[in-house]
């Protein structure tokens, strides 16, 4: 495909692509002109380097977030359905929490879902700061979940591109981690039960239980840096 017929967008477009089927280390110029039938010279008309297309990249996929109506009435709810929908966005783009942990990502599409992020808390009254904490956990909470669905994406990569099976060395890697785990009593137990399948697996549900303990745990008005008052505690007397 002649460059003149190119357009930035359809660039962006089969790069993410890209990266979906390949990872971040698969993403170059010369697979990205094989895969829209250009000369990877014709690709550098439209975007200057591998980082400038990865950023652009990423930020076409923080756009693909729905953003809930805010509500301060149900601030937990808006909140849970930010971070379900940031969750489901990463492990369909598994590439981006590899990214995340080795660029400094930033653009319209990212800065569209922060700044909805910090009006969920700061309709529900949270303090500028405080909004700034609340929205920095429940990110980062989500970040770390999708890290496993990036790990299996990445073994599976590996795999394919060395001619072996995925599943079965995926398996293979597991029983590694369970015989590790075998030495320590409380993982022994778990890896004996009938249910375990892997040491590697999370309970059913847990995600669901930390995000809702997370939002639990804040409150608008409240200092999560300060240790909670004890119960029967005085009231200072006024001065």
């Amino acid at each position: 495909m002649p460059r003149d017929t190119l357009t930035r967008d359809q660039i962006v477009r089969t790069a993410v692509d890209l990266l979906d089927d390949e990872g971040l280390e698969g993403l170059n110029m010369r697979s990205l002109g094989k895969r829209l039938g250009a000369a990877a010279t014709a690709v550098y008309w439209h975007v200057k380097n591998k980082d400038a297309l990865l950023l652009t990249a990423a930020d076409r996929v923080w756009q693909e977030i729905e953003l809930p109506p805010l509500d301060p009435t149900d601030w937990r709810g808006v909140a849970t359905a930010m971070a379900d929908r940031l969750h489901t966005m990463l492990v369909r783009h598994p590439w981006l929490v590899q990214a995340i942990g080795s660029h400094l990502l930033y653009g319209t599409g990212k800065a569209r879902y922060d700044d909805h992020l910090l009006g969920v808390f700061e309709t529900a009254g949270f303090g500028a700061e405080e909004a700034d904490r609340a929205a920095g956990a429940v990110v980062t909470y989500v970040l770390g979940n999708a890290l496993g669905a990036s790990a299996v994406a990445s073994l599976a990569r590996k795999a394919r591109r060395g001619g072996g099976d995925a599943g079965e060395q995926f398996g293979e890697t597991l029983a590694k981690a369970a015989e590790a785990a075998r030495p320590f009593p409380r993982l022994r137990a778990r890896l004996d039960t009938p249910v375990a399948t892997a040491y590697a697996d999370a309970a059913d549900g847990t995600y669901a239980v930390g995000l809702r303990a997370l939002l639990e745990g804040l409150r608008p008005g409240e200092d999560p840096a300060l240790p909670p008052e004890p119960a029967g505690a005085p009231t200072p007397a006024a001065g």
